[in-house]
């Protein structure tokens, strides 16, 4: 898994926890913006394994690829990397369709379609599993919680694909609960507003998932 290429789309908070997390476990990794210049200083400061692109070159580099888009920009940054740069190729889609116009997040789909759709659709090729949503970036990397590890829900239509992001996850230190397809993302992009409204309840960003078993 280690000679694989990470691609991240997505040049904030989400974008340099993923390339901050693969470049720690020994993966060559590409962080892309629109202006991949803001990014240098970033890219420098995570050692020689951490490059800065535009979301075309990051796309094409990436055997993995990461969308670690804003949701309702996520369209445009897949169009402008070129569709054709994702085909076949394994991608986490770490997005949530939140819309903010009116102020406090809500979601901008729902119910009988979900952005991970929306994203499988844009890119039939791609093998999109829905991962990494459900909690702040804070946490996405060996999360230290007293009666975790916490678990990662996923959807996504190959199971190959998925099989390869749940290695991700153990990687990252996370447990791993497989919903099925990529239409699971209709549940777990508004498991994201749980995770906000607890954070904004609680004044507290600390948090996951679990998943008891008996």
């Amino acid at each position: 898994m280690h000679n694989m290429k990470v691609g991240i789309l997505g040049s904030g908070d989400v974008g340099k926890a993923f390339a901050r997390a693969f470049g720690a476990l020994g993966y060559e990794v590409r962080i892309g913006s629109r202006s991949p210049e803001k990014l240098a200083e970033f890219a420098s400061s995570q050692g020689d394994r951490v490059s800065a692109g535009t979301f075309e070159e990051t796309a094409s580099f990436g055997d993995l690829i990461v969308l670690a888009t804003h949701g309702v920009t996520t369209h445009e940054a897949i169009t402008l990397a070129g569709k054709r740069h994702f085909d076949r190729k394994v991608v986490i889609d770490a997005t949530n369709p939140l819309d903010f116009s009116d102020g406090a997040p809500r979601l901008s789909v729902g119910h009988t379609d979900s952005l991970g759709e929306q994203i499988q659709r844009l890119m039939p090729d791609a093998r999109v599993v829905k991962a990494f949503n459900t909690v702040g970036n804070g946490l996405f990397f060996k999360p230290e919680l007293p009666g975790g590890p916490p678990d990662m829900f996923i959807g996504g239509n190959d199971a190959d694909a998925k099989k390869l992001v749940s290695q991700v996850c153990d990687a990252f230190g996370w447990g791993v609960i497989d919903l099925g397809g990529i239409d699971a993302s209709r549940h777990l992009e508004p498991m994201c507003m749980v995770w906000v409204l607890h954070g904004v309840a609680s004044g507290s960003w600390t948090h996951a998932f679990k998943m008891l078993h008996k």
